[in-house]
């Protein structure tokens, strides 16, 4: 997905304000198992996806918990890192080979000074981000995980053919053996 289609997804910008902030945004290729984000660090970076797959997870100590898969088109964000200058809680990993564009957040910081326009598509970018976020919490709290299973089949089925079951199953919140039941009982 090219860079245009990503910022008009979020809002739309005039043509010279897009060229401004394309001009802070760098393509970047990340191999398959390479953590672009860590829990417990501040990330100076949002990341949009034009080619690839990730996934973001807590670390326990037992398990990691898959909450969250990004792909084309998505944003990768720590919400803490960009809204408070804070360490995230969570580790974002490729899970395919990937191509990305990178934009420094403080670049982003200071275009919002500059340009209203690239100050609303930030609120737009937030706000989306937000409800995102909710969704997830609601579908978690709510819904049971055969539920879940149905929504991702419809809403991201091409992640079932590109996601391992074990991060599937952890972000459904079960285990695989119960992911195999589920995926029996749809067929």
């Amino acid at each position: 997905m090219s860079i245009d289609e990503i910022i008009n997804n979020i809002y739309p910008l005039p043509d010279s304000s897009k060229d401004h902030l394309k001009e802070h945004i760098v393509e970047v290729s990340y191999s398959k198992g390479t953590c672009l984000m860590e829990a417990q660090k501040v990330v100076p970076y949002i990341y949009f996806i034009k080619k690839g797959i990730v996934r973001a997870y807590a670390s326990t100590e037992d398990n990691d918990i898959t909450f969250w898969f990004g792909s084309e088109g998505e944003t990768v964000i720590s919400m803490k890192s960009y809204v408070e200058d804070k360490p995230g809680y969570e580790n974002i990993e490729a899970l395919e080979n990937c191509d990305l564009y990178r934009l420094e957040t403080v670049h982003l910081r200071e275009l919002f000074n500059k340009d209203i326009h690239i100050a609303n598509w930030g609120r737009k970018f937030a706000e989306k981000e937000l409800v995102k976020t909710e969704g997830l919490i609601i579908s978690r709290q709510f819904k049971t995980a055969l539920e879940r299973y149905k929504d991702l089949m419809r809403e991201k089925a091409h992640l079932l053919k590109r996601v391992q079951l074990g991060y599937i199953a952890s972000y459904l919140g079960i285990t695989q053996v119960s992911l195999s039941r589920i995926r029996a009982e749809i067929k």
